[in-house]
């Protein structure tokens, strides 16, 4: 069995994906296949003895769309690039055109009602004028519909281009007879009238639509884009006892490799000389380096930073550790099944059934009156009365202005996609570094021996701020910024002489005379120097998750640093407010169980998963995934399905680490202070990095998810109302409403009621999130 991913072309639905996948599926040889909308990708598994993969791309053809082989992920994410920029450059032009000549259109449509334009525009309602308006716009903007809803028709079956096709296409065809032969509609004691504006608008709104979810929909290939922008371009290896500069895929197996200060580790190996400290915080979310010497592992893509060393390399290529994440992003990406649009779900027997309906009233009044007139305009009105415009507007325009009022919050929303799904989530996963706090360790106690240092005990610190001013650390980075804060430091620092930094351990110099030295307490007693004086100190900042460093000077401690990931100010509220709206709230962290449990008690979360590496944390949020299906799927039998759809998994994090997780959720939140890969994974990116954006995302959903369900109400009640009025239902009583100006205003009136209803949405308001941090 071989295993191929194509590219796909020419989607523009879920329905279109559906099609693809059943028609790969029925080939003999063809074992299974995953159509993914968002990707626009198929992951296919076939038997290359019965079928080759050229019958595979050509039975994608035969259907009406495209299929190129796909030979890496870097391709992928270049074809992707190139293929998405050509297709919004297309969408702009036709929908820049529309608008123009749909508004022109429009102003024409006034004098058709009765209302004067001024003797400028008065030229607009002229119908000659309209057709020629009408035309570029219904057969060179819209061609992309009827081309599509004839590939369907084909296929016998029917999508939402169907029915943008039929609707557009019975409104400028009644609207051309009416302009080519106006006589036959006086003779009939008619007023011959035109609906050019509506084909018009009902294709440019829709290619509107169409124009935003492509830019949203190609954001899914830019984590993949950004994880292997990560990685090294060249290894400085050591080849005949020289060292020579190769690019990255010609490193091998078992090659000696040096890394520099400042340097990027080309691939993942083991120290063999040498020692420094390497920021990991790519792997472990954790902005602290690690100390690194012999035998240590060390892991392609993170950062050298002090030291120099050598190692051998025992993973490269595709077997290295950013390319597993790269795959586990993209796995997990194309794990989500698509998005079954409501509209495309109805549009399967919606558009058979008007059809159905036309043609029958266009049966029954001819042969009960024998007017072909009366029989033809019924059977254009319910074709008119249900064009989509209403039913394709029920949805976008709520996502639009929530995803719009989101921004006003600082929250980037992706897709409609994510802002529908995020009003089911059941339970909230939250990394702990960089989300819960603020991802950079500072200073939270400085203590002497006489206690809370007062002024006379002041140049200790000055003393802690000239040595560690010398260091690289992030600790020590933390006791300068410390140290700069306070005012008694600011006069000049003292010279420090004989500096040494002890990888894994502290540093050491002497400050005027005496030897200075700022370390770890096994450093401390390794050193011979007791730190009894600080015992119960120690202790209790240790337990409450704080990093203990000692000062001693000429082998007597005389000061302690607590330093700490501090929690950001308004987690605990925003934790508080996410269980007050009915979330479970999870924290997920590679930190050790004491760390992970001091955070959660301080913001109010009970369970916590700790000590988890990268690439577990995926599998994790999808244990959690399975564990309330099943709960939902067991409650679903007794409860009837209420429960069912409050399934959702959300994942909230900020590092490279949590990208493959991020992608698995079923909704992913990228905290915006922390990495590109992260935010590019991710569904919504807060923009503040604030956990208070969540629950504005979560409120801001729910207020949407309402809007939409009102819109689709008014859509569907249109519909089921106007269409018997349509068909002549009440013509005896009536009769004037059979005249397809009265079904084209109240297609009009429908899409005008969506809208207005959409448009409450911009008084929305997180009331929710504010009241908890004030209650806090």
């Amino acid at each position: 069995m071989d295993t191929q991913y194509l590219h796909l072309q020419r989607m523009s639905c879920a329905a279109c994906a559906n099609s693809i996948q059943e028609t790969i599926e029925q080939l003999t040889g063809v074992i299974d296949c995953e159509v993914n909308f968002a990707l626009e990708q198929a992951t296919v598994n076939y038997d290359p003895r019965q079928i080759a993969l050229t019958a595979i791309q050509q039975a994608v053809a035969d259907i009406g769309y495209g299929a190129t082989v796909l030979r890496d992920i870097e391709e992928q994410t270049d074809i992707d690039q190139t293929n998405r920029l050509r297709e919004q450059r297309r969408l702009r032009g036709k929908v820049l055109l529309g608008g123009c000549l749909s508004l022109l259109l429009m102003l024409g449509m006034v004098e058709h009602l009765g209302i004067a334009l001024p003797g400028y525009l008065s030229w607009l309602a002229n119908p000659w004028i309209q057709l020629i308006l009408a035309t570029p716009v219904q057969f060179w903007v819209g061609i992309d519909f009827h081309r599509k809803a004839i590939a369907a028709l084909r296929r016998k079956t029917s999508n939402m281009n169907t029915l943008i096709s039929l609707g557009t296409n019975a409104a400028f065809f009644y609207s051309l007879w009416a302009t080519l032969n106006p006589g036959f509609f006086i003779r009939q004691g008619l007023q011959p009238a035109i609906y050019f504006e509506a084909s018009a608008m009902i294709i440019t709104l829709t290619f509107l639509g169409r124009y935003l979810e492509n830019r949203a929909k190609g954001q899914t290939s830019e984590a993949i884009r950004q994880l292997i922008g990560l990685q090294a371009k060249t290894a400085r290896v050591i080849r005949n006892d020289q060292e020579i500069d190769l690019p990255l895929a010609a490193v091998k197996i078992d090659d000696i490799v040096i890394v520099r200060p400042g340097e990027k580790i080309p691939v993942d190996g083991v120290i063999i000389s040498g020692h420094s400290t390497v920021d990991e915080s790519m792997v472990t979310g954790e902005s602290i380096p690690v100390g690194k010497k012999a035998e240590d592992e060390v892991i392609g893509a993170t950062i050298n930073k002090t030291g120099s060393f050598r190692f051998r390399a025992t993973r490269v290529g595709q077997k290295t550790f950013l390319a597993q994440m790269v795959q586990l992003v993209q796995q997990a990406q194309g794990s989500k099944a698509p998005i079954q649009r409501l509209a495309d779900q109805v549009t399967a027997w919606f558009v058979p059934t008007i059809m159905a309906i036309a043609l029958l009233t266009f049966v029954i009044w001819y042969i009960a009156t024998r007017n072909l007139t009366l029989a033809m305009l019924t059977m254009i009105s319910v074709l008119i009365i249900a064009c989509p415009c209403a039913l394709g507007l029920a949805t976008p325009t709520s996502v639009t202005v929530g995803i719009g009022k989101g921004a006003e919050s600082g929250i980037l929303i992706k897709n409609a996609q994510s802002l529908e799904q995020a009003c089911h989530i059941h339970t909230l996963v939250l990394d702990k570094t960089g989300t819960i706090t603020a991802g950079k360790p500072t200073v939270t106690n400085f203590i002497t021996r006489q206690g809370i240092a007062d002024s006379n005990e002041m140049r200790w610190l000055q003393t802690a701020v000239a040595v560690e001013r010398l260091s690289e650390h992030p600790l020590a980075e933390a006791i300068v910024q410390y140290g700069q804060s306070q005012t008694e430091t600011s006069s000049p620092s003292f010279e420090v002489e004989a500096f040494d930094a002890i990888v894994g351990s502290g540093v050491q110099g002497k400050v005027a005379g005496q030897l200075i030295q700022l370390g770890t307490q096994r450093w401390m007693h390794h050193l011979g120097i007791e730190t009894d004086v600080f015992e119960s100190q120690s202790a209790k900042l240790e337990h409450d998750a704080k990093t203990v460093v000692f000062l001693a000077a000429e082998g007597q401690v005389e000061a302690l640093f607590a330093i700490a990931d501090a929690v950001k100010p308004s987690s605990a509220a925003a934790v508080q407010a996410l269980q007050q709206m009915g979330l479970d709230v999870v924290m997920l962290t590679g930190d050790n169980q004491q760390t992970a449990q001091a955070i959660a008690n301080q913001v109010g979360i009970k369970q916590v998963f700790a000590e988890v590496r990268p690439e577990d944390k995926a599998a994790i949020v999808q244990s959690i995934q399975q564990k309330i299906h099943h709960k939902a799927a067991k409650f679903d039998k007794h409860a009837g399905g209420q429960e069912k759809k409050q399934s959702m998994v959300a994942m909230v994090g900020d590092g490279i680490n949590d990208a493959p997780a991020l992608a698995r959720a079923d909704i992913g939140f990228a905290i915006g202070t922390g990495t590109d890969v992260a935010i590019a994974a991710s569904d919504m990116t807060l923009i503040s990095g604030e956990l208070t954006g969540v629950v504005t995302a979560i409120s801001l959903s729910r207020a949407t998810m309402h809007n939409i369900r009102q819109n689709l109400f008014f859509a569907f009640a249109y519909n089921v109302c106007g269409i018997p009025i349509a068909a002549g239902a009440l013509y005896p009583l009536l009769g004037w409403l059979l005249n397809p100006m009265i079904a084209g205003a109240a297609m009009a009136l429908s899409s005008v009621s969506v809208v207005s209803n959409a448009l409450r949405l911009q008084r929305f308001t997180n009331v929710t999130a504010s009241n908890a941090i004030r209650a806090k």
